[in-house]
């Protein structure tokens, strides 16, 4: 009796060798699928856009900077994690469409290196970068953005991303009016906005006298965003700095028609208002 079994176990082993050979050939099929799919992503030239790229070796820059504000510059700030800061930074924007940007993506990260700021000691500027930042770096009485940790991290660095392989685009990023989603203004906007929200008593504002436009432009990143979030229970005082440069042009004084236009913007806020020509 056992060997009039023995034909339909071979029948069996064989419709089973069958089976998981047809498997295999399926399994190989979806990877050579999948690995073309890939060398075809792979092969996809990179976004072109009019800015600058991703700074080189933006994760050792980004690291560095971090480490050094918490050790150095804000010992007080040396339990946040810069690696995982960094990891949060660019799972924000890798292999993303750079003009694709939310401010969902960067949420995570600024509430790992978002800080207080003391009452009494935000300084608020447009274009006059390089005197506000001399400034606070000698008095060290006060703070802009660029003083806190988000600030530090990010100031002068371009980053942003791309669909395809590598996921980084190091040849160009979108510039500002290319499109408005891009990762560095969505970032800058969004940390500006958490710097205006945490301002508390008296705040500065340094602005320039010089420039042909006025001192106050309703477009700018302290005209569109910042004095929108300055909270009026919080914020007792806006002081305003209008410097003009040295050797001029005078463009515009402290009863200049565009700060004017700030202080009603302020003043429709219950924010009370001070302005002061070449402060010293």
């Amino acid at each position: 009796m056992p060997f009039q079994n023995r034909p339909s176990r071979t029948r069996c082993c064989i419709v089973l060798l069958v089976g998981i050979m047809s498997l295999l050939v399926i399994i190989l099929v979806v990877l050579a699928v999948v690995f073309a799919h890939e060398r075809k992503e792979i092969s996809m030239p990179l976004l072109q856009w009019k800015g600058r790229g991703t700074t080189r070796n933006l994760e050792q820059v980004i690291l560095g900077r971090c480490y050094n504000y918490v050790t150095t510059v804000n010992p007080q700030l040396r339990d946040k994690d810069c690696q995982k800061i960094w990891e949060t930074m660019q799972n924000a924007f890798i292999y993303k469409n750079p003009c694709n940007i939310t401010e969902e993506d960067y949420q995570p990260l600024l509430d790992l290196a978002s800080h207080s700021v003391p009452c009494n000691k935000s300084l608020f500027w447009s274009k006059t970068n390089d005197l506000v930042h001399r400034y606070t770096k000698t008095s060290h009485n006060f703070l802009t953005l660029e003083d806190t940790l988000l600030g530090y991290m990010a100031d002068g660095v371009s980053w942003c991303g791309n669909p395809s392989s590598p996921g980084i685009n190091y040849e160009s990023c979108p510039k500002w009016n290319e499109c408005e989603n891009n990762p560095n203004s969505v970032y800058w906007k969004m940390a500006s906005k958490m710097f205006a929200e945490r301002a508390c008593g008296v705040v500065q504002v340094m602005l320039n006298g010089s420039v042909d436009a006025g001192a106050f432009r309703n477009n700018s990143i302290f005209g569109s965003v910042e004095i929108f979030h300055l909270d009026p229970n919080k914020v007792s005082t806006v002081q305003i700095w209008l410097m003009q440069n040295i050797g001029g042009p005078q463009s515009e004084s402290c009863t200049g028609r565009s700060i004017t236009s700030l202080k009603n913007i302020l003043e429709e806020r219950t924010l009370s208002v001070s302005c002061e020509d070449n402060y010293r």
